[in-house]
């Protein structure tokens, strides 16, 4: 119980302001996951759920009686969607690493098809313009609608990284677009520097795993000669 209040009330001091110490430890942990899911490790997700645990009762403001900036909840249910969805893609790289002649790599990435693609689009616009009466009724921080757009993204890119689809990367780019505003604003200032890093490393992300499809499927062509799925895996 002891480390359990320190946990909740410890605060990192930076010049005249204060870090939750909760919201540096869990974007540490996001970051590790990112870093893991570039690398396509299956270790990624289960790290990656815990800072989505401790994040959770950062964004959930006074509801655990902390002294966090704002409530928004929209960042906090996209927590408990990470935690969802990350439990479904650990299971599926889990199976996609035990298959035989995987390799080292957990998924092997691919591009979504055309149509995919546009629904992607479609959900993330759709979905944002659903949820924002929805956070606004709650009392999510403003401006409401940058807040259920990270939230939809948030779900969609996960979602995107459980199926393989290289085009994952780019939606987190577009998220954090939007979220690094959002949290400067609100005064979640090591989530927003995280959202900051993360909109580089999301690009670094992307172009590996678009070197790694397009090795993949040169290596499916007749023409290059057969190779092994753990031969593309070293390779990519």
């Amino acid at each position: 119980m002891d480390f359990l209040r320190w946990l909740f009330e410890a605060q990192i001091p930076v010049g005249g302001s204060v870090l939750i110490l909760r919201e540096v430890l869990g974007n540490i942990f996001g970051l590790a996951s990112a870093v893991g899911g570039m690398r396509r490790r299956v270790w990624a997700w289960p790290v990656g759920i815990a800072g989505n645990l401790l994040l959770l009762t950062v964004f959930l403001g006074n509801v655990f009686g902390s002294a966090t900036p704002a409530t928004l909840w929209g960042q906090a249910g996209r927590q408990v969607m990470f935690i969802a969805v990350a439990v479904y893609g650990w299971n599926r790289w889990r199976q996609a690493e035990q298959a035989p002649g995987a390799g080292a790599a957990a998924i092997a990435p691919h591009w979504a098809s055309n149509k995919t693609r546009l629904l992607l689009a479609a959900s993330l616009v759709a979905g944002t313009m659903a949820l924002t009466p929805v956070f606004e009724s709650l009392g999510s921080y403003p401006p409401v609608w940058a807040d259920a757009w990270t939230f939809m993204g948030s779900l969609l890119a996960t979602y995107g990284m459980a199926r393989g689809w290289t085009e994952f990367w780019l939606i987190w780019v577009a998220v954090d677009i939007v979220g690094v505003p959002l949290l400067f604003s609100a005064g979640y200032f090591a989530s927003a520097f995280m959202y900051l890093f993360y909109g580089i490393f999301t690009l670094t992300g992307f172009f590996v795993w678009w070197r790694a499809a397009k090795v993949l499927r040169s290596a499916t062509e007749p023409v290059s000669g057969p190779a092994s799925a753990a031969d593309v895996a070293v390779r990519a």
